[in-house]
């Protein structure tokens, strides 16, 4: 009986009528917006910081290929959600898509980490955005109070990532007005952050000197893999798409482009930016928090410094509005479902978008950002991302045996061996990752355990079907 409850799954059929419903969402976002989410969610932190820092500490000019490592499991794993994505296009994600096909717990389990990884997205990503402002603020004279630069431990005399905190409640507020407002602020600056990174490859082409990438790997080929594990965390922004899904205008069509076509634009990017930073200065001065800005003021190129810096103040925040967007909607699919408070189910009588648990969510984040360190929420950050990943890919082939009959917009070509590519290359990089990052995991999964087995598991729609 327990098992059953555990185990219980919601109908693909009623998933799919769900889609073609009325919803509680607005469907206004067509393909160009939703791969704006995604390449939001793809392009930020990891280009214009972790860049530099992986390169610094483990890779070295290798890092590129710590891009085309982690490149491969992202790849893999994004086939599959795009199969998903055609044929169950509701909110909700990874979480929806768990729900469907293994149950109940393992959805729960995967909807409970991405809460945990989305969220440390958009705290990494405003610590990575408050550098950025500071460098910017710095080339017009202006300092912030010491007190004020970054979070304790970060550097002598801080207390709080003042900025940081800003700009995480500033994009919650903004993701509480209509879903269309959001979305063309963040194509906008999507354009302005890609022009930056083109900007970057061309300007630091004639400036490359070949003695900077000797020797490519300082780290060893294990060095490589370790920053691979750690700008993973780079790479995989475009599922914030996916939890898009009922706000889609062409959901089953457009998905799966917008997944695939997301994420091939940024990784060829992610490897010419690398390439062109460590080829004009050596990778050991990458280490600070804005290293593409730093890299050429080293040059004199002062005027690139500061265009870089304005597209990533800019660009970063888009950013954090597709991962705090993909937060809030997957609280808000599991809170319909019953799992979590219906409080959080319910949208902005004007402007229709989950505004409840956008504000908590913001305001959670902004605590991070502002009190701890970039490098130990980055390496968190990574750990529920691969696990949904596993979880994704094996979903893909078990749902194919158990469910041939079901449409299928798109299909994961080569099944099971693309899958298995994704399960094998996440649960590689997941043994990467560092021990204090496993053990705050593991406390923040016992939590969500305790709260599923004592609400979530008897205020389950499916266990009140009434309700």
């Amino acid at each position: 009986m327990i098992g059953r409850q555990l185990f219980r799954t919601k109908k693909l059929e009623t998933l799919q009528t769900e889609a073609r419903g009325d919803g509680q969402l607005r469907r206004v976002l067509g393909l160009w917006q939703l791969t704006a989410i995604g390449l939001g969610g793809l392009i930020g932190v990891g280009i214009f910081v972790l860049t530099g820092v992986v390169a610094a500490t483990q890779a070295g000019p290798a890092v590129s290929l710590s891009f085309l490592i982690a490149g491969v499991a992202s790849a893999a794993a994004a086939l599959c959600y795009a199969e998903f994505a055609s044929m169950i296009p509701v909110a909700g994600s990874a979480y929806t898509y768990a729900y469907a096909v293994l149950g109940e717990l393992v959805a729960w389990i995967i909807g409970w980490d991405l809460l945990l990884e989305y969220a440390l997205v958009v705290a990494v990503v405003s610590i990575g955005w408050s550098g950025y402002v500071a460098a910017l603020l710095g080339q017009f004279g202006v300092e912030l109070p010491l007190w004020a630069r970054g979070a304790p431990g970060a550097g002598e005399g801080y207390v709080v990532d003042l900025v940081a905190v800003v700009g995480s409640l500033g994009v919650a507020g903004l993701l509480t007005l209509r879903t269309e407002w959001g979305a063309r602020f963040n194509t906008g600056m999507v354009l302005l952050k890609l022009g930056a990174v083109l900007l970057v490859i061309f300007a630091a082409a004639p400036h490359i000197d070949p003695q900077n990438w000797r020797p490519f790997m300082p780290f060893g080929f294990g060095g490589v893999v370790e920053g691979a594990a750690v700008v993973f965390f780079a790479v995989f922004g475009y599922d914030t798409l996916t939890t898009a899904a009922e706000e889609s205008e062409h959901p089953q069509r457009d998905l799966p482009r917008a997944v695939l076509l997301s994420l091939g634009v940024s990784l060829a990017l992610y490897v010419a930016m690398s390439l062109a930073l460590t080829g004009i200065v050596r990778y050991d001065t990458l280490n600070n928090a804005a290293p593409a800005a730093s890299a050429f003021a080293r040059l004199g190129m002062g005027w690139v410094a500061a265009v870089v810096s304005v597209a990533a103040v800019a660009g970063l925040l888009s950013v954090m509005l597709a991962f705090l967007l993909a937060c809030a909607r997957i609280w808000f699919a599991m809170s319909r479902d019953g799992l979590l408070p219906d409080w959080f189910a319910k949208p902005h009588p004007a402007f229709a978008t989950p505004y409840r648990p956008t504000l908590v969510a913001g305001a959670v984040c902004a605590a991070v950002a502002g009190f701890f360190p970039i490098r130990e929420v980055a390496e968190l950050v990574n750990i529920g991302t691969l696990s949904a990943f596993v979880v994704i890919c094996f979903a893909v082939i078990a749902l194919r045996r158990s469910r041939p009959d079901a449409e299928r917009r798109f299909r994961t070509p080569f099944v099971p061996f693309t899958p298995l590519v994704g399960v094998g290359f996440s649960l590689w990089l997941l043994s990467k990752l560092p021990g204090v990052a496993w053990e705050r995991f593991v406390i923040w999964l016992a939590l969500g355990l305790a709260v599923y087995a004592f609400y979530g598991r008897f205020r389950s729609r499916l266990a009140n079907p009434d309700r």
